[in-house]
């Protein structure tokens, strides 16, 4: 497969069949890598991840699992999880997140998840730096096809969160969420913009202060 093997590296859909996909990420060289495959192509991202992407994971991740804390909403969280549905689809997203009655629906010793045997997460996110314009394009369409409920892109320039909610194998914009239904984008956006100010060791207190007041 020297078409794939020699454009690998360019972060871009190079059509592939599974097998060619399965192939390339067996490489030790990739097995850091991020992988994709939906409709006949597949995507390996290489892009290391700057401090900024890496920050604004850990601070998402955060604020929706300290959200279902004090709420007392149910649900699991894994980052770079692969979730794969045959020999049709695949995806490694940033932040993925069982809700409610799916919160355990995962063994814990799975390694790749298995949609034909369990569901889609209910919600899941992608930190977009360089590759914005793919995750609300090409990587939503695959969560349509996945059948995620609900899928958000922040884009880590703006600091801003874009959200979609799906069903029936489209998608729409949202400003609220339905899976998390009483938690702003506005406090994610405002913890997002204080995450880039100085005082950073500050911000957990006062989300937990902000959620605190949700929850009551």
């Amino acid at each position: 497969m020297p078409n794939v093997k020699t454009k690998l590296l360019t972060d871009e859909w190079v059509t592939a069949t599974w097998d060619e996909y399965i192939e390339a990420i067996s490489d030790r060289n990739l097995e850091n890598a991020k992988s994709y495959y939906h409709k006949g192509q597949l995507r390996i991202e290489m892009t290391p991840q700057g401090y900024d992407h890496s920050y604004d994971n850990s601070l998402i991740g955060y604020c929706v699992q300290l959200f279902g804390g004090i709420t007392g909403i149910a649900m699991s969280a894994v980052t770079n999880c692969t979730f794969r549905r045959g020999n049709e689809v695949e995806a490694q997203p940033d932040l993925a997140f069982y809700i409610g009655e799916n919160a355990e629906i995962i063994p814990p010793n799975t390694t790749i998840v298995d949609l034909n045997v369990y569901p889609p997460p209910d919600l899941v996110i992608e930190i977009a730096k360089t590759s914005l314009s793919d995750d609300i394009g090409g990587k939503r369409m695959l969560y349509e096809q996945l059948g995620v409920r609900e899928y958000w892109v922040v884009n880590v320039v703006r600091a801003l969160l874009i959200a979609f909610a799906i069903a029936d194998g489209g998608s729409r914009q949202i400003t609220q969420s339905q899976v998390l239904p009483n938690l702003p984008f506005s406090l994610l956006e405002e913890a997002l913009r204080r995450g880039r100010e100085s005082g950073r060791s500050q911000l957990y207190s006062w989300l937990i202060s902000q959620m605190q007041a949700i929850g009551n």
